[in-house]
């Protein structure tokens, strides 16, 4: 799904670039492939800090049919040592789906690097969320598209969080909003968000789709099917309205909310209960009663029946008893 929105008005172009700072195996950037014109020549750059999967990806990559000349893969941190700083280092989409709330230094020292100092704020020590969505939004293209994967917290958290949210909001970079399934990818069972990022936006506006009770349950890992997909990408292409599912939120709608995206405020999923026929259940009670006063009736007549001894005599007086108390 997020291979498919990057690639969206770019299927004309001679050469694609995409980018994941967090890459990990590499199969967020070669979905991209599947979306853009069969003549188009991508180039693929990725950045990974864990040494094994570094290598995997180059792996993945090369099984794929990627040429060496069109992979430009580095094993490193992404937060700590900004790459690439060479051309290219902006691109025509940028994947990530990076460790959720994961810790990083926010050295002050951050805030004069051109990826965070036009926010004025780091992310906390606790959660690098937005430090790698500012990473990764500042190495996009001025025509490009970013889809990142992050948890919900990110749409209300206020402190340092709120500022960096706030700030993106004024300069229109927020263009959607997708709240996606529980349980969707490996590794955490929390449902997650798709946040999409775009430069040099004429509105400001953000367009909410609430996409997570729409999914395939599976044993272990739930999923999306290609129905779930197509809904999710022609509603984000159409940008318009759909009851109980998606909201195009003007700015000022957002301002008023304090900034705050949590999904639930723009598009509402509640489901109003059916009225209740009173008349027709107070007959059900009724009725239900009276089969009640039946089964105990019956009860008691087959204890009637019994054969009676000094070990069951007491026994059955007692449950006699409970009967006709209630």
């Amino acid at each position: 799904m997020m291979a498919r929105i990057s690639a969206i008005d770019q299927e004309a172009k001679q050469l694609f670039t995409v980018y994941d700072p967090t890459m990990g195996s590499g199969s967020l950037m070669l979905n991209v492939r599947r979306y853009v014109n069969p003549t188009t020549k991508i180039k693929y750059n990725g950045q990974e800090l864990n040494t094994t999967t570094y290598n995997l990806a180059k792996m993945n990559l090369i099984l794929h049919g990627v040429a060496k000349e069109d992979m430009n893969l580095r094993n490193g941190d992404t937060l700590n040592v900004d790459w690439p700083t060479d051309e290219p280092y902006l691109f025509d989409a940028v994947l990530m789906n990076p460790p959720y709330s994961s810790k990083w230094s926010s050295d002050k020292t951050f805030l004069d690097d051109s990826s965070f100092n036009r926010y004025g704020r780091l992310a906390p020590k606790s959660k690098a969320d937005f430090a790698f969505l500012l990473h990764g939004f500042y190495h996009l293209k001025d025509t490009g598209t970013m889809a990142i994967v992050l948890p919900h917290g990110v749409l209300f958290r206020g402190a340092a969080e709120g500022a960096i949210r706030k700030k993106l909001l004024e300069d229109g970079s927020i263009y959607a909003v997708i709240g996606m399934p529980p349980n969707l990818f490996f590794g955490t069972s929390i449902p997650t968000t798709v946040i999409i990022l775009k430069k040099n936006r004429t509105s400001r506006d953000v367009f909410f789709i609430d996409a997570s009770k729409e999914f395939i349950k599976g044993r272990n890992q739930n999923k999306l099917s290609e129905e779930n997909i197509k809904k999710i990408v022609e509603t984000y292409q159409s940008r318009q309205d759909v009851e109980k599912y998606a909201h195009l939120a003007s700015f000022e709608e957002i301002k008023e909310n304090d900034f705050n995206l949590n999904i639930p405020r723009y598009v509402d999923t509640f489901d109003e209960p059916e009225p209740i026929d009173i008349i027709q259940l107070s007959k059900e009670i009724v009725s239900i009663n009276k089969e009640i006063s039946k089964a105990e009736n019956e009860f008691l007549a087959m204890l009637d029946d019994l054969q009676v001894t000094e070990e069951t005599k007491d026994l059955i007086e007692a449950t006699k008893a409970v009967f006709s108390n209630e």
